[in-house]
């Protein structure tokens, strides 16, 4: 017994402590002749100290064994009260009446701050890694919204243009020796429509830039979603000079999704479809986006081009970060629609190449069966 690292401690039926070893002395902070004679609840806390002896009668009663051939982990108390865990097995003592038990405790405290640590450094790489990401989304983010910025001037010029031609003209029939109030009425009230107009593209562009991660999902139609979209895409089509065919199949069922996240992915895609037409000639250059129903009951989202689709070369690493096959491209807008996508349950890939051009996928588990 002196011999063993672990404590050692012999009870009595009582649950009174017949023998220890020097090792529980050391490990407990008691000398022996305080433990000999006092009962083991002793070196245990609360609730287990006030539970021990009704364990103990327990099992000498009918057998059941909570501790007795059951190795666990508990919590041991210090003479000084100080708590540590520890590594409990106990045996009956063959052939002994009354019966006796011995138990034996190892300080498993080196153990358990490894494993702490260890999973505090984990959570702290997750931590890291989840931020990393966050920071990554908003570089992304802000990417995609200084792209949407030259489509959306090229967009907003075009009211703005109009207010001033009203105004201007408002100007000519005050200044008319009998103004024509008529003519003011009508032209200040295209400014006030064309003002509106600005204002509702102006608002379209500030709901995407305001993504937030934290915003509760809710239960979006696909369609609606792409719909909201249709004059920023236009625009960018017009930007691009390419043709954009939207082809939306109805009574999707809807999806729980942050809509925002959705449509920042709708444009990435997109706009990837367009820049990737950039060296064909005008007026061949056409974009498909499309929506369908799968036969799993999943929703699925097409982005396809007649580009020159993707070499071999980047096709592996699309969705790595920083991966990118433009000059002044950041590498983020693929893989930050990855991590959308996949936050919704969902998937996005390449689909088979065909003779020309790129088909990106994204499937999203539907919420219900019934149509939205």
């Amino acid at each position: 017994m002196e011999a063993a690292v672990d404590a050692i401690i012999v009870i009595d039926h009582h649950g009174r402590i017949q023998a220890v070893n020097d090792a529980t002395c050391r490990m407990f902070g008691y000398v022996t002749d305080e433990l000999l004679g006092a009962n083991v609840r002793v070196l245990m806390p609360e609730p287990d100290r006030s539970a021990h002896d009704g364990y103990l009668a327990k099992h000498l009663s009918t057998g059941e064994a909570k501790v007795i051939g059951i190795g666990r982990q508990v919590t041991a108390q210090r003479s000084d009260g100080a708590l540590f865990p520890a590594y409990l097995s106990v045996g009956r003592v063959p052939q002994s009446m009354p019966p006796r038990f011995v138990g034996f405790v190892r300080d498993i405290t080196r153990e358990v701050e490894a494993t702490n640590a260890e999973v505090t450094d984990r959570s702290r790489r997750a931590a890291d890694a989840l931020l990393a990401q966050q920071r990554l989304t908003r570089v992304a983010r802000l990417a995609t919204m200084g792209e949407l910025a030259s489509g959306m001037a090229h967009e907003i010029n075009q009211p703005l243009t109009a207010i001033t031609t009203y105004a201007r003209a408002c100007e000519r029939y005050l200044a008319m020796p009998q103004p024509d109030l008529a003519e003011v009425r009508e032209a200040t009230r295209e400014i006030a429509a064309e003002g509106l107009r600005a204002g509702a593209i102006i608002g379209r562009l500030r709901k995407l830039v305001r993504i937030d991660d934290d915003e509760e999902r809710t239960r979006v139609d696909i369609n609606a979603l792409v719909d909201e979209l249709r004059a920023m895409l236009a625009a960018d089509a017009r930007l691009y000079e390419a043709r954009l065919h939207i082809a939306l199949t109805p009574d999707l069922p809807r999806v729980r999704a942050h809509a925002a996240q959705l449509q920042q992915v709708v444009l990435n895609l997109v706009r990837n479809a367009f820049e990737a037409l950039l060296d064909d000639p005008v007026g061949a250059r056409e974009v498909e986006l499309s929506t369908l129903r799968l036969d799993n009951g999943n929703i699925e989202l097409r982005v396809a081009d007649n580009g020159p689709g993707i070499s071999s070369a980047i096709e592996g690493r699309l969705f790595d970060p920083f991966a990118t096959t433009k000059l002044a491209g950041t590498g983020l807008g693929l893989s930050i629609s990855r991590t959308i996508v996949q936050s919704h349950g969902g998937t996005i890939g390449l689909r088979a190449a065909t003779a020309r051009g790129a088909t990106f996928s994204v499937q999203l588990p539907s919420e219900e069966d019934e149509p939205s």
